[in-house]
């Protein structure tokens, strides 16, 4: 299938947020919890949400980027993010914190209300500038992760990589398991998503993830 750029997206669907924007993440605050879609307010700033298999490093990863502790909740209990959870950066992007999914230690009714709190989000949000799909490189390709990047394609929910935990294992393992995801989801597209590694522990790869997200602010302010 062929992959829909977010900024190509974001134009086509008219999306149109008129201001530049200079993206200061350290000054990230809370929001608000959404419990459904039909909650949240008409777009009126990009939304850049981020999703994952349950502990996969969301929060962690979420802390790292507005370079605070305990924006995002982290728990050593999975699932524990059970809401849409969005942060604000002066009113002019929004971080949004998607529950995990996959998690299998939870009743088989709110694991359904997990996903389709995720699905309504990702197919309805007006705002939903790209989806960052997180992906645990210390351990090889998993399934669940495989068919929800397939999902994405099919629906045109356009979504960037985002390698978590590049600093667990050796180097030559981590990337022969980042190599080996590439693989399996280049069957899915005919271009690769925008892929990023990422460390929340040694900070490797937060910068220019920051960077991206503002470069594509400056696009759409243009």
């Amino acid at each position: 299938m062929l992959l829909l750029s977010p900024l190509k997206l974001a134009l086509n669907l008219n999306l149109e947020f008129s201001y530049l924007c200079s993206v200061i993440f350290s000054k990230a605050t809370f929001l608000r919890s959404y419990g459904g879609v039909e909650q949240i307010k008409e777009a009126k700033v990009p939304e850049f949400a981020f999703i994952g298999r349950s502990n996969v490093g969301k929060s962690s990863l979420i802390n790292a980027l507005t370079s605070k502790k305990d924006m995002a909740k982290t728990s050593s209990k999975p699932g524990k993010t059970q809401l849409i959870n969005f942060f604000t950066i002066e009113d002019r992007v929004h971080l949004v914190d998607l529950p995990g999914y996959g998690y299998a230690k939870v009743s088989k009714k709110l694991r359904e209300e997990f996903e389709g709190l995720i699905t309504n989000y990702l197919l309805k949000s007006e705002g939903l500038f790209i989806v960052f799909v997180l992906i645990d490189a210390a351990i090889p390709p998993q399934r669940i992760d495989l068919e929800f990047i397939a999902w994405c394609g099919e629906n045109r929910v356009p979504i960037g990589i985002v390698f978590t935990k590049t600093d667990k294992k050796k180097p030559k393992q981590t990337e022969a398991h980042m190599t080996a995801f590439e693989k399996e989801i280049g069957q899915f597209y005919e271009e690769l998503p925008f892929i990023f590694e990422t460390s929340a522990t040694t900070k490797l790869g937060i910068e220019t993830l920051e960077e991206w997200i503002g470069e594509q602010m400056e696009e759409l302010g243009k």
